[in-house]
């Protein structure tokens, strides 16, 4: 394992008693013995020895104080171009920010804005824009999310995982699917799902209502689903969810001769980095 600066540091200065005293020879040999443990150079392990002898205790780095590029005003109007596109993340907000400036401008919202505030809106990366977003996101999270996902059985073994980089999002026809349920925050008692299916390639949604999660009643679902896209269906992509995860729904897919695949919990579950639901 290779040793810390502060560990190489104490040993260097295990040798500074006998240096100043030591002969030409016992220098080499306490230069050989500090390369061989810390890995320096016997350049830089001389310039160590002599900085220590001069200072023994340097003082404290002082630490940086951070610089704000980015004024209030700056991220005032960055959090209302991100309101006003529904809260996207910062790699879908900063692409779309400029024809959102000039949207906001045309309707008269910026009237009061100086220039120099937009030019900084512009300037901002999709890392800084995450940053600076970060009280405004937290302020909207009121604890863990309600999920109605519950894990498939051992069927998944036999449906293939698919990534987001095996997608061939060039070809019409292959779906993601997912539930959605409408419990307003209380899941006891009985309540619908939507049922939203999202063609990859051209972002054509249909979505329709299912009484439950019944594996029958989402496969006739799907039948309906099926009908209203323009395009034939070659392949459906969901979640682990026992709603998909079934022999129902396989059997529907393979008399169909439809691909279905399933995909990992980190790739289905990001809201701000999925495909957009109606």
């Amino acid at each position: 394992m290779e040793l810390t600066l502060a560990a190489r540091k104490a040993i260097t200065k295990g040798q500074l008693g006998k240096w100043p005293k030591a002969t030409r020879t016992e220098k080499g040999a306490i230069l050989d013995a500090v390369c061989a443990v810390t890995g320096w150079h016997r350049d830089h392990a001389r310039k160590a020895i002599r900085a220590m002898l001069a200072d023994p205790e340097p003082a404290p780095r002082q630490r940086r104080e951070p610089v704000q590029r980015y004024d209030q005003s700056a991220v005032d109007l960055l959090t209302t171009c991100w309101a006003a596109l529904d809260g996207p993340c910062g790699k879908r907000l900063q692409p779309a920010l400029e024809e959102t400036l000039e949207n906001l401008a045309r309707h008269g919202h910026l009237h009061d804005v100086e220039e120099s505030v937009i030019a900084q809106v512009k300037a901002m990366s999709p890392a800084t824009i995450d940053r600076r977003l970060a009280p405004v996101r937290t302020g909207l999270v009121a604890g863990k999310g309600m999920s109605h996902t519950r894990p498939g059985s051992l069927l998944k073994s036999s449906i293939p995982l698919k990534t987001w980089a095996q997608w061939n999002d060039t070809l019409p026809g292959f779906l993601q699917i997912d539930l959605v349920g409408h419990e307003g925050g209380d899941n006891n008692g009985h309540f619908h799902y939507s049922l939203d299916a999202t063609d990859i390639a051209t972002g054509w949604t249909e979505t329709i209502t299912v009484r439950s999660k019944g594996e029958r009643i989402v496969a006739a679902g799907l039948e309906q689903l099926q009908l209203r896209f323009p395009f034939h269906i070659a392949g459906i992509h969901s979640d682990n969810g026992s709603e998909f995860i079934n022999h129902h729904l396989l059997r529907w897919c393979t008399g169909r001769e439809i691909t279905f695949s399933r995909g990992r919990a980190a790739d289905l579950f990001q809201p701000e980095c999925r495909i957009s639901r109606v």
